[in-house]
């Protein structure tokens, strides 16, 4: 069936929205929005009509305008943690828009928008860890005799940020061991569980050559003992045949010897 107008300007508007959201865009752009709101109204009134394409085809037009709506709400989240969150419970579309594309060209959005929020948390992360590095630097455990010149309040203050810090430095330190002793445990473990597994599989090596020995043997005792069988069958049917002839002729020279009574 031939495609109406609505569904064609449906596809056109489609695949410029997916255009509009492969590119990077302002925070102030608006076009995409309203585009995407377009083609919700677009998709309700061809739902409507009476000679609407197959429903394998309005589905995939619902996921992709739900793809880009989502991809809207997610932009709009305020932390990229929240941004990627979002975009990983995004469903794009399967089958691409137009002919001339190759993948489907939401799809291509999706992986780029990961890519984009990947980023945006590595930097957001590596910010904050160069924020902590200078703060422990600024305020690391410090001499004695750098507290000469300060009040008293000021040094006892310093002093208890001093044993602050070296607590944490010292709980650091442990948490640091605990890890490395965990990391030492999982690699017993895991090369434990490694021997074992090769083990198994030698076991199951070694099963596995004995079933195939005695498979072989045991074709072998079927084909001898089928043969003994024929055999037997061979001198069964010989002898009954003898017996058959022998009981024929003797009742024939019975029958010759003891004539018929008058």
């Amino acid at each position: 069936m031939a495609a109406t107008r609505l569904e064609l300007n449906l596809v056109r508007l489609l695949s410029r929205c997916e255009a509009l959201a492969a590119e990077r865009r302002d925070p102030e752009e608006w076009r995409l929005e309203k585009y995407v709101a377009a083609l919700e109204d677009m998709l309700r009134e061809l739902k409507k009509q009476s000679s609407k394409p197959a429903p394998e085809l309005l589905n995939e037009y619902s996921r992709k305008v739900d793809f880009l709506k989502g991809l809207l709400e997610a932009e709009k989240l305020p932390s990229s943690t929240e941004k990627a969150l979002a975009n990983q419970f995004l469903a794009p579309g399967r089958t691409p828009t137009t002919a001339k594309e190759r993948t489907p060209a939401t799809k291509t959005v999706h992986l780029q928008t990961k890519a984009r929020c990947t980023g945006q948390m590595r930097s957001e992360l590596l910010g904050t860890v160069r924020s902590v590095l200078l703060l422990l630097y600024r305020f690391k455990p410090c001499d004695p005799g750098c507290f000469e010149g300060l009040t008293s309040d000021e040094k006892q203050s310093a002093v208890e940020l001093d044993a602050v810090l070296q607590h944490h430095q010292d709980m650091q330190e442990k948490l640091a061991e605990e890890m490395l002793s965990l990391a030492r445990s999982l690699k017993n473990n895991t090369l434990a569980a490694q021997n074992v597994i090769k083990q198994d599989n030698q076991t199951l090596s070694h099963s596995l050559r004995m079933a195939d020995q005695n498979f072989e043997k045991l074709k072998d005792e079927s084909d001898r003992l089928e043969q003994h069988a024929k055999k037997s069958v061979n001198w069964l049917l010989w002898i009954m045949l003898i017996v058959v002839c022998f009981i024929f002729i003797s009742m024939i020279l019975f029958i010759r010897i003891f004539p018929k009574l008058k």
